[in-house]
Order: C-alpha cells, then structure tokens, then sequence
C-alpha cells in the first residue's frame, strides 16, 4: 500500500497567509504591548489603560478575521478546527501567538528563492525569538494573576521575570513560584514550550558544530605512515 503525500493547501489560502503573516505578527507584538500596559499601570492611569484595552481588542479582531478568512479560504468546513488546532488555540489564547513564529519565518523564507540563513541557524532564530516572547508573554500572565495571591512569592513584575528565565532554563530555583490554580496552569504550559522549543536550539547548535568539525575533518590532509 503506498504512502499518499499531505495533500497541499489551497492556492488562495498560500497567499493570504504569505500576505498576512508578518503583518499579524506585528499586530502581535502590539496585542502584547496593549496587554502589558494594562497589567503593569494603576488602574487609575488614564488614558494609557484605556487606549491599551482599545489597542488589545482592535488587534485580537484581526485575529478573528485571519482565522475567518482562512477556515473559509481552506475550504476543510468543519475539519480546520482538527488540522489548524494551533490557530484555534492561538485565537482563544492570543498570549500563544509566539508559537507561531515558526510559521511566520517560513512564510518570510518563501518570498526569496534562496534562504537567507542556513537550517540550523533558521531553527535557533526563531525558537529563539518564539521562547523570549512566551517569556516575556507568560511574565505578564503569572504576575497578573499571582501579586495580588495570598502567601504569593511572586510580587512584582521582576519576580515574574525572575520566575519565566528559571523555568525555561530549567533550572527551577522555588525562590518564586505561583501558588494560584490558573498561574500554576501558565507555568506547566512554559515549561512544555520552553523544553522543546529550547531543545530544538540546542540540537540544532549541536548538530551545526557536528557538521562544523566533520568539514574541519575533510580538510585536512591523510597523514602518511
């Protein structure tokens, strides 16, 4: 029985989201300037917080239209929920639009008939870009649902900082820690992102040196006996 190939997407879904991917990563990174603004001004700061939530809904209905767009654009009906649950994540959860960079690269590389950048350096620019953004993306969540916790360890926005680099590294010191049942569900979600986007650096930095010393290897000259 002979393997079929994944069938490819439509012709007008490719370039809708070779159009649109960069510019909704840009609305992303304003979707996460309006959300940082609100979680780290007073209530009382006006206009600022007034302008950011105008600023987070503008460009979370962006979202909703690209999501639109390309449901209908895919022509799957009811089976793009099952093949895109990415998107579908990403939509109800816009702090997730990170992950996507992935696909915001390739879509950057498609414009161009040669890669700018080899494949083990493509791998660690955006896994690393995508883990300082879910970084910094889940900073601000956990510090917005724990400062204000009782017995939280976790009081300021450095706390939180302090917390997203312990838990992507790994390294896991429990000087700050949430103690909230949605905190705790952000920092098990950083934890699975942050290993295997970390991992992928990693292998690929790896696998480039192994690469790099078997060239070193080919040159140099058979020694004589």
């Amino acid at each position: 029985m002979s393997d079929r190939a994944a069938p490819e997407p439509p012709a007008r879904l490719t370039r809708w989201e070779q159009r649109t991917e960069v510019p909704l990563f840009l609305a992303g990174l304003l979707f996460l300037t309006g959300y940082a603004v609100r979680v780290l001004t007073p209530h009382e700061a006006e206009p600022w917080n007034d302008l950011a939530l105008t600023l987070v809904w503008s460009t979370w209905l962006l979202f909703l239209v690209d999501y639109v767009a390309r449901l209908r654009l895919s022509g799957l009906g009811s089976r793009f929920l099952r093949v895109h649950w990415l998107d579908t994540v990403v939509l109800l959860l816009p702090l997730l639009r990170p992950l996507r960079m992935v696909q915001v690269y390739q879509a950057v590389q498609r414009r161009h008939d040669r890669p700018r950048l080899n494949l083990y350096a493509r791998v660690m620019a955006y896994a690393g870009i995508t883990v300082g953004l879910l970084g910094l993306a889940a900073s601000l969540a956990v510090y917005h649902l724990e400062h204000r916790a009782p017995d939280a360890s976790i009081r300021t926005f450095g706390d939180a900082v302090w917390w997203a680099c312990a838990t992507l590294t790994t390294v896991g010191y429990g000087d700050a820690t949430p103690v909230t049942f949605w905190g705790r569900v952000v920092a098990a979600g950083l934890m699975a992102c942050g290993l295997a986007l970390l991992g992928a650096v990693t292998g690929s930095f790896s696998s480039w040196l192994i690469q790099v010393f078997a060239r070193e290897d080919e040159k140099r000259p058979p020694e004589r006996g």
